[in-house]
């Protein structure tokens, strides 16, 4: 008898132990964004995950995090045994995107990276917004504005109604992976209505610089030939 419930027990450890855990603050505290929507985008890293996204690991291991139009948390998730370090990441991923997109424009993480770069056009916008340190343990931050920029795959503004609402940023795997699963979450949760972008087929989706292509334009180098191509995301 013993035996069957220690064996019990430890299948339900490994089945739970690809969920994905929300940090323990009230998710919806000083956040503008209704749990519905928050929920709804969030809902979707535990399917998409389990995708072929490209990157380092499958299923991929994940911080999902979302901001409201005014940069304030409104969650952070975790799934599997992701890099405490990306969680920082995550968000400031999740604040540029919202930062830099409006109703005319929408800019994705990923269409920021040869821009940003020396001799770029908007080479220092790395500087502009820094993200605050007392917002790097985990379980804090939740309805404040952490803010930070990234200049690299993973984040993308979240539209509804032709406005943008707030913004998601995903951190976990290489970027490029990491925007392939914010894209689709997004796209799955139905927050994807951008009006126009500088990226791939004229949307925020990410456009790969050429092999030993130097930085140009709103493009993005490639992570690893694995990389799944724009036209498939």
């Amino acid at each position: 008898m013993l035996k069957t419930l220690l064996v019990v027990a430890l299948g339900a450890v490994l089945a739970s132990s690809y969920l994905a855990f929300a940090e323990a603050d009230d998710a919806n505290a000083g956040c503008g964004l209704s749990s519905k929507v928050v929920n709804g985008v969030q809902g979707q890293l535990a399917v998409v995950v389990q995708l072929n996204n490209g990157g380092i690991f499958h299923p991929n291991r994940m911080w999902s995090a979302v901001v409201d139009r005014q940069g304030r948390l409104c969650s952070v998730i975790v799934i599997g045994d992701a890099w405490p370090g990306s969680r920082a990441i995550a968000i400031a991923k999740a604040s540029t995107a919202n930062d830099f997109s409006n109703d005319a424009l929408a800019l994705s993480t990923a269409n920021l990276y040869s821009a940003t770069q020396p001799g770029g056009s908007l080479y220092g916008l790395n500087n502009s917004n820094p993200f605050n340190p007392n917002f790097l343990q985990q379980g804090t931050g939740i309805g404040r504005a952490p803010g930070g920029i990234i200049t690299f795959g993973g984040g993308v503004a979240l539209y509804s109604g032709g406005e943008v609402i707030g913004g998601l940023g995903l951190s976990g795997d290489s970027a490029c992976a990491d925007h392939v699963i914010a894209y689709r979450m997004r796209r799955n949760a139905g927050l994807d209505g951008i009006p126009a972008g500088v990226g791939f087929n004229g949307t925020d989706n990410i456009d790969y610089l050429a092999p030993n292509q130097p930085p140009t334009g709103f493009k993005h180098p490639h992570c690893f030939p694995q990389d799944i191509a724009p036209g498939n995301i």
